[in-house]
């Protein structure tokens, strides 16, 4: 069998031959349904003969278009979920296999088991501050967050060294993190306020100095990667750790709410503290990392517009809203009594 680009597959091509090859180690691949949602990966679930359901996830083949930060992204899934592997507390899937060979399918594959649940960006729970399954699944997340920090490596940045965005401290890999991704928007001609993002990390040099260790950082805890019991509102499953790294617990705060501007949830802190030594956002120096991570987040939503190709109705809102926030982020930090570079 040739190799296949799953992410280029025509809709009227059936996947279900290549998916079979792929599994065929767990099983008779049977049936085959695409799943969508996502804009990086391309992702299939497969039922085998015995009833079983796993998911097949692989990257873009099209490298051209990746941010730099982004190469080999599904091995840094499979690392994660393999970290995992006998933490059941940290409720994700299970690795059944994984092909980097490229040699059945033009990309990385990694093959985990299906979660229960429902996506909790699918649940249609009622409003936040009427339905209390919302309060739950909130706690809940705080609690996991918390136990997922435990989790610590030998150095900071993200897992793959082939980006070459570690450090041996948290201030030079997220300088270095914060670099690169200027310099993708340099690369694809998108206008960001560089300068003030370069100033606001140097005057933040200190606040970063408080990381010590290098704690997992799932990074990416938005409720399309979470799966919940829509009756009750339980947390169920967390999916996607693929732009996991390794550094400051407080950065899972703004990936958790990545267009967000207010204030934290509360029952998010609350089940953080039930399970660890809580955040403390009234240190000036930790609103200051949560503020430049806001930042961070809303630079890397505007830079991904070009690469990703992104079309459709409703981009100019989208766009509007992360170039609000990334002004907005600026501008709190810029307002910040926090100590000079010449000063320290």
């Amino acid at each position: 069998m040739a190799t296949v680009d799953l992410s280029a597959l025509d809709p009227a091509t059936d996947p279900l031959p290549v998916l079979r090859t792929l599994v065929a180690p767990l099983g008779e691949a049977v049936a085959a349904e695409r799943l969508t949602g996502g804009m990086f990966a391309t992702t299939f679930r497969v039922t085998l003969a015995d009833g079983e359901r796993v998911i097949v996830k692989t990257a873009p083949t099209t490298t051209d278009r990746l941010l730099s930060y982004e190469a080999d992204l599904i091995r840094t899934e499979a690392l994660v979920y393999d970290l995992a592997a006998d933490r059941p507390d940290l409720l994700m899937p299970r690795v059944l296999l994984t092909d980097f060979t490229r040699e059945v399918v033009a990309s990385d594959v990694v093959v985990a088991s299906h979660l229960t649940g429902t996506p909790l960006l699918a649940a249609e729970f009622g409003p936040i501050d009427q339905d209390p399954r919302h309060a739950r699944t909130q706690r809940e997340l705080g609690a996991l967050m918390a136990r997922l920090h435990t989790v610590t490596g030998d150095r900071f940045g993200y897992p793959n060294a082939a980006t070459g965005l570690q450090g041996d401290t948290w201030a030079q890999a997220f300088g270095r993190i914060v670099e690169q991704l200027l310099a993708d928007a340099a690369q694809w001609g998108t206008a960001v306020p560089a300068d003030e993002v370069r100033a606001e990390l140097a005057r933040c040099a200190d606040a970063l100095a408080q990381v010590e260790r290098p704690i997992l950082v799932h990074t990416d805890l938005w409720a399309g990667n979470l799966f919940v019991d829509v009756t009750t509102g339980e947390l169920l499953g967390v999916i996607d750790t693929e732009r996991a790294f390794w550094g400051d617990p407080v950065f899972e705060l703004s990936g958790a709410d990545q267009m967000g501007r207010g204030p934290v949830p509360a029952e998010l802190l609350a089940g953080y503290a039930q399970v660890t030594t809580p955040f403390d956002l009234d240190d000036p120096l930790v609103a200051a990392r949560l503020l430049l991570y806001r930042m961070f987040y809303s630079l890397l939503l505007v830079v991904e517009i070009a690469p990703r190709g992104y079309v459709g109705d409703w981009l100019a809102q989208h766009r509007a809203i992360a170039e609000g926030n990334l002004r907005w982020a600026l501008d709190e930090l810029a307002a910040l009594d926090l100590p000079t570079p010449a000063a320290r």
